[in-house]
């Protein structure tokens, strides 16, 4: 007996293969559907849209997997570090001899471990600067347009409205969103761009409102997402945030202008109450009015205990009255001996100065002349020399604006030519095309004819049955019947009976003179 020879026995020799499924089935088999509690580690989010990432506890490890249509309907995104309870089947990779779970649903372990990824969360987007105040804008005292961003089946909508319609009716524009599950995220960050980015002739909100009712962590969990939270901080027009009740607290609360602690509290912050800015107009002008004839009064009497202090009016003029009418009776001989004495004075000067005055008047004259005719002179020949240029330039725009006149005339020439053409070869294809039309139609009808015909259905297999009336449909008609005749695609039977004598057979009604 050869000592190295392999014992021989019964045991079955699997390929990689066939044991790699063997292992597969028996794993998926097992556990078809499983829920696994562990902590995520090491998320992987590829180009392709899959997810791949790492469930573990203090002991183990299994790789998880979560396909890209899954994984856009997950309402909690994985992230490193958050406890879980992830729900999927076992199953198994052979490319690299692991198993794995393809996961279909996280949920998180419990409030605890919401409210530990939710207060992460708070404190990287906070760290980011988008919760500080100096970001935060004053609201609008009386907007022109709200945009309000709920879903326009619930409560929340009619509290609003009818709490604006009570204070200050004003114009809403309202974006239906979903308010909880996996489209809620996306859809309100949506609305709330689009009402920021409201193309021009549409009514642009002044104010915007983002709402929800109360519910539980997992309800509102939508106006956590960092997508929601940070459409909110980018948003131009004012924001107030009314999501939940008054002891519920949301990361759009912390990213918004303004927090809200119900729907309706919103409204009220949104705008002021008509009726009382009514009634403060009033007393406002009231006032003024009490103030404007209280000012009336107290200068009317002011002014009057000033007159009492005053002297009376002609005591203050009685003196200045009477200066007047001496200066004034001596001024009459002053001007008269003032006006002679001048006169006397400009005589003897003119004596000495007319004949030098005279001939320096005259020089003077002679030299403004000529200047004035050199001035006339240069004038007349720079308007001459200016009105050649202008003759000169506008000849030579002529000649190319007249060419390029005749160009676009040939052009459009050209094209009315061409237009008109196309539409000669179309009405010359009209006519050929509608008869087309018609035959294929005409065409259609009689081969529906045809098809619907009874001798189509005679050879199909079907016959006609006539008797001594015609057409038999019945049997008793067919019992009453001394003869029956059977009609076939390809010709007639006679069932029983004498067959017809034909109508050439038959004598004639009147003898033959032949």
């Amino acid at each position: 007996m050869d000592l190295f020879e392999e014992p021989a026995g019964n045991a079955h020799d699997f390929t990689v293969s066939e044991l790699s499924g063997a292992v597969k089935r028996v794993i998926e088999g097992e556990f078809g559907m499983v829920r696994v509690r562990g902590e995520i580690g090491r998320v992987s989010r590829p180009a392709s849209g899959h997810l791949y990432y790492d469930l573990k506890d203090d002991r183990s490890v299994i790789a998880a997997i979560t396909w890209k249509g899954q994984a856009a309907k997950l309402t909690v995104k994985p992230e490193e570090g958050m406890e879980v309870i992830a729900t999927g089947r076992m199953t198994t990779f052979p490319g690299q001899s692991k198993y794995q779970l393809i996961v279909e649903d996280i949920r998180p372990a419990g409030a605890g471990a919401l409210m530990a990824m939710l207060e992460k969360r708070r404190k990287a987007l906070a760290a980011e600067g988008l919760f500080d105040e100096d970001r935060k804008r004053p609201l609008p005292f009386l907007p022109q347009v709200i945009g309000v961003v709920t879903s326009p089946s619930g409560a929340v909508i009619r509290d609003i409205l009818h709490r604006l319609r009570d204070r200050f009716p004003r114009h809403v524009l309202i974006w239906p969103v979903a308010v909880q599950g996996e489209k809620c995220a996306p859809e309100v960050a949506a609305a709330i761009r689009g009402f920021n980015n409201m193309p021009d002739g549409m009514p642009k909100p002044d104010l915007l409102i983002v709402a929800r009712g109360g519910g539980s962590l997992e309800d509102l969990w939508g106006f956590n997402e960092e997508i929601v939270v940070r459409a909110a901080a980018a948003s131009r027009v004012p924001l107030i945030s009314a999501v939940g009740h008054e002891t519920d607290t949301t990361l759009i609360d912390y990213a918004s202008d303004r927090r809200a602690p119900t729907p309706t509290a919103a409204a009220e912050m949104a705008v002021p109450v008509r009726v009382e800015l009514l009634a403060a107009v009033d007393q406002r002008g009231a006032s003024l009015s009490r103030c404007i004839a209280m000012g009336f009064v107290n200068r009317s009497q002011r002014l009057r205990d000033l007159a009492r202090a005053l002297p009376r009016p002609e005591t203050l003029t009685q003196t200045a009255a009477q200066r007047h009418d001496l200066w004034a009776g001596r001024l009459d001989g002053a001007l008269g001996l003032g006006i002679t004495a001048r006169q006397s004075r400009l005589t003897e000067l003119a004596v000495h100065l007319r004949p030098r005055l005279l001939a320096d008047l005259a020089a003077r004259g002679r030299e403004r002349l000529a200047e004035r005719a050199k001035a006339l002179e240069a004038c007349t020949h720079r308007r001459h020399e200016r009105g050649a240029e202008r003759l000169t330039a506008f000849s030579a725009r002529l000649g190319p604006a007249y060419a390029r006149a005749l160009a676009e005339a040939g052009r459009e020439t050209a094209r009315g030519r061409e237009r008109l053409a196309a539409l000669q070869a179309r009405l010359d294809e009209a006519p050929a095309a509608r008869l087309r039309v018609l035959s294929d139609r005409l065409e259609a009808t009689d081969r529906l004819r045809q098809t619907l015909g009874y001798r189509e259905t005679l050879a199909r297999g079907y016959a006609v049955i006539r008797g001594d009336d015609g057409v038999v449909t019945t049997k008793a008609a067919a019992e009453r019947a001394t003869r029956l005749e059977a009609e076939f695609a390809d010709g007639r039977l006679l069932l029983n009976g004498k067959p017809k004598k034909s109508r050439r057979d038959d004598p004639p009604a009147q003898g033959s003179l032949f």
